[in-house]
């Protein structure tokens, strides 16, 4: 039977993150992931998953030494924003110089990051990656926890971390009850060539029922799109044939940079929001989605996710160093109420957001029209948004 200090359930991006972020601690980690990850290839074309890192995940990959490799492999920095409410007056632009920064984020296809975290970890003396690793079952020991896999294999951990995805198996597994709710939007995700370039600004237009965001890529006539539209609607633009699809995405983002044409297959998932009711619990920890999932509304799904892996790092060295039990969920309180605050906070602003641009009401109309053109008018408020929006007010101290 293995033994080790902290076991990570999941080799996602976040999962990954906790782990690299644990060595030099002196903690014996293990990663346990279902799937070996493939090899990227360097002209691949753009993956269709694509996050919008800001500065918070930035500051977080840099000190994990994995941020120059994504750079060198492929990543968009976007220099600007625009949001607007198509058929009205609201609009709100942000750049990054006249706000005191050199960009305002970088739009990365998650199996970049995903693999650079991969060969990092590999490399990693403290980190054993098990993969191809399914659990079968878990006990909760006084000291320890137990973990069964599918190929019979054991190992004990004193701390063992979800990240396991937004159907977490151990949240399950430990009877931590889920807050959900449907947002009735199906995400579709393609990418787009567009006739003229995009300059690095990311784009999101509020439509009706939908909202239709444009991501920059490195080539400066393709964008990566999230367009959130209710199931029925979704699907029928999976379905559509390519000019009636190109007719409606035009239509719906103001023929903004041209005519639009479709660069790859049409991908469609649903949205729901989740919110365990605790992030941790007896030799465990939740992080990511298998701790919250958000609306893509505002690219924020994996930052906050970043953000309770650095959290975690922080909070188990902390614990580490002064000789602590860092699986007992009494020491582990500090990571769950911190984090479940930023989420929280997150999920509501989310969810008021949504309610405020869905429909086409009068009086909401106007009032977010009105929103709108105060925020992007009255000084002091742009650089409130965007220092929230890039990480900036979520930090824990070791990245500040």
């Amino acid at each position: 039977m293995q033994s080790v200090d902290v076991a990570i359930v999941g080799g996602g991006m976040v999962g990954l993150a906790v782990a690299c972020g644990l060595q030099g601690s002196g903690l014996r980690v293990a990663v346990l992931e279902q799937t070996l990850p493939q090899p990227l290839a360097a002209d691949a074309p753009p993956a269709l998953r694509v996050s919008a890192i800001n500065a918070g995940s930035e500051k977080l990959l840099t000190r994990l030494d994995v941020w120059s490799s994504i750079l060198a492999h492929r990543a968009s920095p976007y220099h600007g924003m625009e949001v607007w409410d198509k058929d009205s007056f609201g609009r709100i632009a942000f750049d990054d110089k006249s706000l005191g920064y050199g960009h305002l984020g970088h739009i990365v296809e998650n199996a970049v990051i995903h693999n650079a975290l991969w060969e990092k970890a590999q490399r990693c003396q403290d980190i054993t990656l098990m993969a191809p690793a399914e659990l079968q079952q878990v006990a909760w020991g006084e000291n320890d926890a137990f973990l069964t896999l599918k190929d019979g294999s054991m190992l004990t951990a004193r701390l063992v971390v979800g990240a396991d995805g937004a159907n977490s198996w151990l949240r399950n597994k430990a009877d931590i009850p889920l807050t959900f709710w449907d947002y009735k939007h199906h995400a579709l995700v393609a990418t787009i060539r567009t006739t003229e370039p995009h300059d690095a600004i990311a784009r999101q237009a509020f439509h009706g029922e939908g909202i239709l965001a444009f991501l920059p890529l490195s080539d400066p006539h393709l964008c990566s799109i999230v367009w959130s539209l209710s199931p029925q609607e979704a699907e029928r633009m999976q379905q559509a044939d390519e000019h009636v699809f190109t007719k409606a995405l035009n239509i719906a983002f103001d023929n903004r940079l041209g005519l639009c044409t479709l660069e790859s297959e049409r991908q469609v998932y649903p949205l729901t929001g989740r919110y365990a009711r605790q992030f941790a619990a007896h030799r465990l920890a939740l992080v990511g989605d298998a701790a919250h999932t958000i609306h893509p509304l505002a690219g924020q799904g994996v930052n906050l996710g970043f953000m309770d892996a650095a959290e975690l790092i922080d909070e188990v060295r902390r614990l580490h160093a002064q000789g602590k039990d860092i699986g007992q969920h009494f020491y582990l309180r500090r990571y769950e109420r911190s984090r479940k605050h930023s989420a929280a906070m997150m999920l509501a602003g989310m969810q008021g957001f949504r309610e405020l641009f869905a429909g086409e009401n009068p009086a909401k109309k106007l009032l977010r029209d009105i929103g709108l053109k105060l925020a992007d008018t009255l000084p002091g408020v742009k650089p409130q948004l965007i220092r929230q929006a890039m990480g900036l007010n979520d930090l824990p101290e070791w990245l500040r």
